[in-house]
């Protein structure tokens, strides 16, 4: 006892976390060469928040983001007694929310107000498009020195797979560089379909066996790379190669899975089903993201549009808006028949909202500190309005909803601690979010 109190509290500290047999061990490494970074980097993962994920009552998500900044004025915040220049050249509509009123062009979303949550105070301060897109994406301000992994990568990484699908998917594409794993391993990052599920040809790459290449030989092929790689391992190790191999057996499992084809075999659903939805980007897009999660997918992160309305914003929500709006009130009518609403979180965002007042060309320009986005499923709270921007549209009046809160509220309903630090380049700890709180409000 005497002999401890003369080593470096480091040390001291070291053992207090790892255990007497993990520090002699570390002892007996040292005596053969482990360096001091190694034995930090030891300490490092000892120290981390590491909460055990488990699964919540949303046991998926469907992330329908609107890139561009939609206008939530036109929408789902009208302002029907502001002055013609704040509230705009477009109408409103009554829900079926008593005094609750959206955008005209949202008849649909509107029979279905008592299903979801209308959260009408959304703030942050980016106002550029890469910026804001990476807020809403991710959970954080972007910074320059460190690239953070999306929700749906977290999500991976805290989860895995579910029946032999991946577990993070982006519909058509990946969207953008803030969809991906950032710090996180590449094993953890989307797959992309990379073909429109609207498009006439719809197939997704990577999913089916090479013409003239039977089951059998892609077995064999699949053993023969197994020894090939094996030798190489024993040659080099890194994580680089950790995660091509995690990527190896992913596709060999998805080209080999009956799972994953039924999922992505939209050509299977009934013709009137495909209608309701609408013969359209939104509607298909929507319907492939509800049978992702029904056949087990545990993120599902969906694009649709262009909403960045410097001009002409009454045309322009008169173009897209429709379509969406029959897809989007489709998708929350399917899940909840299909008793899948309570286990999917259905989430409807854009990057910021638009100024308070139409400028000149009719349109409206950047505006981030107040705008709107629609929660539903996974556990959150039906038929509720979520705060209140003030007359103008201009800052949040009432319970100022932070990104940090939002995708806090989002983690917990999946059953992941928002603090949770995972391990970044240079064995830095860094919490899943940085002072994000759950809005009990928002829950049912």
């Amino acid at each position: 006892m005497k002999k401890e109190l003369h080593l470096n509290p480091e040390i001291l500290h070291a053992r207090h976390l790892l255990g007497r047999r993990d520090f002699l061990q570390v002892g007996m490494m040292s005596g053969l060469g482990l360096a001091l970074p190694e034995l930090l980097r030891m300490e490092a993962q000892a120290a981390l928040k590491n909460y055990e994920s488990k699964e919540g009552q949303a046991k998926s998500v469907i992330h329908i983001f609107l890139p561009g900044g939609m206008a939530h004025q036109e929408s789902f915040g009208p302002k029907p007694y502001a002055p013609l220049e704040y509230r705009g050249p477009s109408g409103n509509i009554a829900t079926k929310l008593a005094g609750v009123r959206f955008g005209e062009t949202f008849k649909e979303t509107a029979k279905i107000a008592d299903k979801i949550t209308i959260c009408r105070s959304m703030t942050h301060g980016e106002a550029a498009h890469e910026r804001g897109t990476h807020n809403m994406f991710t959970g954080y301000r972007p910074s320059p020195a460190l690239k953070y992994p999306s929700i749906g990568s977290v999500v991976s990484h805290e989860f895995g797979s579910r029946k032999n699908l991946p577990p993070y998917v982006c519909i058509p594409n990946v969207p953008n560089e803030h969809a991906g794993s950032g710090y996180l391993s590449s094993a953890f990052g989307p797959f992309g379909l990379g073909s429109d599920p609207a498009s006439g040809n719809f197939s997704v790459r990577d999913l089916a066996l090479p013409k003239g290449i039977s089951p059998e030989r892609f077995e064999r092929r699949k053993g023969i790379l197994k020894v090939v790689d094996d030798h190489f391992r024993k040659l080099e190790s890194s994580d680089a190669l950790d995660a091509m191999d995690e990527f190896y057996q992913g596709a060999y499992k998805l080209v080999s899975s009956q799972e994953a084809r039924e999922a992505f075999a939209l050509d299977k659903e009934p013709a009137k089903v495909r209608d309701q939805y609408g013969r359209n980007q939104a509607g298909q897009r929507m319907l492939l993201a509800r049978r992702l999660v029904e056949a087990g997918v545990r993120f599902v992160s969906l694009t649709y549009g262009g909403w960045d309305h410097h001009n002409d914003i009454k045309n322009g929500f008169g173009r897209q808006a429709p379509a969406l709006d029959k897809a989007y009130a489709t998708l929350i009518r399917d899940l909840d028949n299909r008793g899948l609403l309570k286990s999917t979180l259905v989430m409807v965002s854009s990057e910021f909202g638009r100024t308070p007042k139409v400028n000149k060309n009719n349109g409206r320009d950047h505006w981030p500190r107040v705008f709107s986005v629609l929660l539903a499923g996974g556990g959150i709270k039906e038929g509720q309005v979520y705060g209140a921007s003030n007359a103008f549209a201009s800052e949040p009046e009432e319970d100022p909803l932070t990104v940090e809160d939002l995708t806090t509220t989002v983690y917990n309903q999946l059953g992941i601690v928002g603090d949770k630090e995972l391990m970044a380049p240079g064995d830095r700890p860094i919490e899943i979010v940085n002072g994000g709180n759950v809005v009990k409000a928002l829950l049912g």
